[in-house]
């Protein structure tokens, strides 16, 4: 009867956490199964992460058109179609899912560092664009919390360069970071954290949810969920806001997506905006009706919440959001929070080789490569433009797998030459070559060993010689040298006429031979014994056949 047996069920999935390390869950190790709750597998990773104030937070997933979609804890992984389809294994996105209007006033210290990683991350990414001075200050408090109080022995000029804060970073916001650093001594990791989300509270797209939708004309908008309200933007400008409170009704259907706003009168106003597929249009949905019921709802009263709820309903659709309220969770005395004996581990940030010091006389060029491949997002009109530009080193959710492990380097310095090009730039011909080469890495580096040993000999066979014994020793490695030499090669085809080296060789051993003497500075007695040969040229005559004395001429 074993044959009969049901095979056991493998799964395999790993959640990359805020702090760039990953948590691997297995059948074997935790039981994980498909059929599993999504709320089994939260609770392991609050678990490993040591929060309790976890309905702040959530783990997301990318199906295969790089949709992303909240885990829903009520549901099993099985009925999460879209990432079944992408594995095994699976990946899953560890963040915040709904971010504090003050994260400052988060009970424990482990929660606000969670929600610093996260911001940290939004900044890097391009999804929290901030002005210059406050990337700068931010920065200043991040490298606080990572290397403590400034040390002139310890920070070398260029130290802020090894850390990555915001998209596409250059050298004088890291001159200024560090001029910021030193300012800071004496603030505690958990202070400088915490300084930091008091600024990142502050500025226009925190803890903004995008999602792209069309409106009149098929023109761009981005509807964007935040602990307030829903936004709209047009053309990275916000051109509308409507707070929870006057939201009365939240429909979908198909593609179309319906918002009814309360005005200030008491009439009802309805925006409708197209979603780029069903799929996105009901996750919207979702999202709002979960976004609605957190910052919204002030009780845990059932019949409220589901009065609330129904109005908020669509057709062919049932949600509920399951886990707690905002204000719940800041009445909540049922856990003392926070925990006393709560050590918070940190973990370093990912570093990278330090930017050198450029000379006066190089200039960073980017690669053309680059240049060509990349596109900008206006160009594309197809695809919906986020209200900040997208040019940044991106990692984790919002890029492939093989895009996340580069690390982003500075570009190379280059000495501009007197055409114009860099000396080091390649020749086009070596450039299409380069792109035809599919050889591995191995075979690339015999071809340089072959080409540095084939310029050592040319230079041994150029060397220069003042005498007779160095040439007859230059002509005595060169006749030693056979075709079965494997560094000998017979050029494929016969050349038709003497290089200009090998003639200038032939002249130079001739001069060396006949032992010719330089008659400068001898004296007369010197010059008879100089042995000579007299040349005598006889005298040509011209036959007058090859030239008549009448010659023809033009008249003008």
């Amino acid at each position: 009867m074993s044959c009969f047996c049901s095979v056991q069920e493998e799964f395999y999935c790993e959640v990359l956490l805020l702090d760039e390390t990953k948590l691997t869950l297995t059948s074997q190790q935790q039981a994980i199964k498909k059929s599993t709750k999504g709320s089994v597998v939260l609770d392991y990773v609050f678990s490993h992460v040591n929060l309790l104030e976890s309905d702040y937070f959530g783990l997301r997933y990318c199906d295969r058109s790089h949709q992303t979609y909240w885990l829903d804890p009520t549901k099993t992984l099985a009925e999460h179609k879209d990432l079944i389809t992408t594995g095994p294994p699976y990946t899953l996105y560890f963040g915040v899912k709904f971010y504090a209007e003050d994260p400052c006033k988060l009970k424990e210290e482990i929660t606000r560092y969670q929600f610093f990683l996260q911001v940290k991350q939004d900044v890097l990414q391009g999804r929290l664009p901030c002005p210059f001075n406050i990337s700068a200050q931010m920065a200043a408090l991040a490298i606080q919390s990572e290397l403590g109080d400034y040390d002139p022995y310890r920070h070398m000029p260029g130290y802020v360069s090894e850390y990555r804060f915001v998209p596409d970073q250059k050298e004088d916001l890291e001159d200024s970071v560090e001029q910021i650093h030193k300012t800071l001594m004496g603030q505690t990791p958990s202070e400088a954290e915490n300084n930091y989300l008091n600024i990142a509270k502050t500025l226009e797209m925190y803890g903004v949810d995008l999602h792209p939708v069309f409106g009149e004309k098929q023109s761009e908008y981005f509807l964007g969920l935040t602990p307030v309200g829903v936004v709209v933007y047009k053309n990275k400008t916000q051109v509308g806001k409507y707070f929870w409170p006057r939201i009365t009704k939240v429909f979908f259907k198909e593609t179309q997506f319906e918002l009814r706003v309360l005005g200030k009168d008491g009439s009802e106003t309805s925006f409708f905006f197209e979603a780029p597929s069903k799929t996105a249009c009901k996750n919207l949905w979702k999202c709002c009706v979960e976004h609605h019921t957190f910052f919204r709802m002030p009780e845990n009263d059932s019949n409220t919440l589901t009065r609330k709820l129904s109005k908020l309903g669509s057709l062919g659709s049932r949600h509920r959001y399951s886990g707690k309220t905002a204000m719940q969770m800041g009445k909540d005395q049922s856990v003392g929070l926070p925990r006393p004996d709560l050590e918070v581990v940190r973990t370093r940030s990912k570093t990278y080789p330090k930017r050198s010091a450029q000379p006066t006389d190089l200039f960073i060029c980017s690669s053309p490569k680059a240049s060509k491949t990349e596109v900008s997002s206006e160009d594309q009109p197809g695809k919906p433009t986020a209200p900040w530009d997208e040019n940044a080193p991106q990692s984790g959710l919002y890029n492939s797998a093989s895009e996340r492990n580069k690390s982003p380097k500075f570009p190379n310095a280059r000495r501009r030459s007197p055409s114009g090009g860099s000396e080091n730039e390649p020749s086009q011909a070596a450039r299409s070559r380069s792109r035809g080469n599919t050889s591995s890495g191995s075979e690339s580096e015999n071809s340089n060993r072959e080409h540095r040993k084939k310029r050592n000999r040319s230079r041994q066979e150029n060397e220069m010689v003042d005498s007779g014994p160095q040439w007859e020793a230059v002509l005595r490695r060169q006749k030693e040298k056979t075709p079965n030499d494997p560094n000998h090669r017979r050029s494929r085809h016969r050349s038709r006429s003497r290089s200009p080296d090998v003639q200038a060789k032939e002249q130079l051993w001739k001069h060396i031979q006949k032992e010719l003497v330089d008659p400068s500075g001898l004296t007369e007695e010197q010059l008879k014994e100089i042995p000579y040969k007299k040349v005598e040229q006889r005298p040509v005559k011209v036959s007058t056949t090859l030239f008549p004395k009448k010659l023809g001429h033009y008249e003008m």
